[in-house]
């Protein structure tokens, strides 16, 4: 498909060295997608773990274990990077109650 530029005479097509370049950016562009995809949902999930960071701080100063049901959230929450669907198709674990 020819591409265009806008200028105030009306469109002009690209040469086909500017078609080969932006076929070039679009394919880097591509390639790195999961990139992006991983670096958003790592951003994600440390986000989600900052947000339960109080009950680590809550169960540290009052000398008790952390509850199982927040240890295992937690760990579920670092453990999003190895999901076989990661990054593209994550499951999301849900905080305890």
């Amino acid at each position: 498909m020819a591409r265009f530029h806008a200028t105030a005479n009306g469109q002009i097509p690209f040469t086909s060295e500017e078609e080969a370049e932006r076929d070039a950016e679009e394919a880097a562009w591509a390639m790195e997608e999961n990139d992006r995809l991983a670096t958003a949902a790592r951003q994600k999930r440390n986000e989600l773990l900052s947000q339960s960071d109080w009950m680590v701080t809550k169960a540290m100063e009052s000398g008790t274990p952390l509850d199982f049901e927040w240890t295992a959230y937690r760990k579920t929450l670092r453990d999003v990077p190895q999901q076989s669907g990661f990054p593209e198709n994550i499951v999301w674990p849900v905080p305890p109650s």
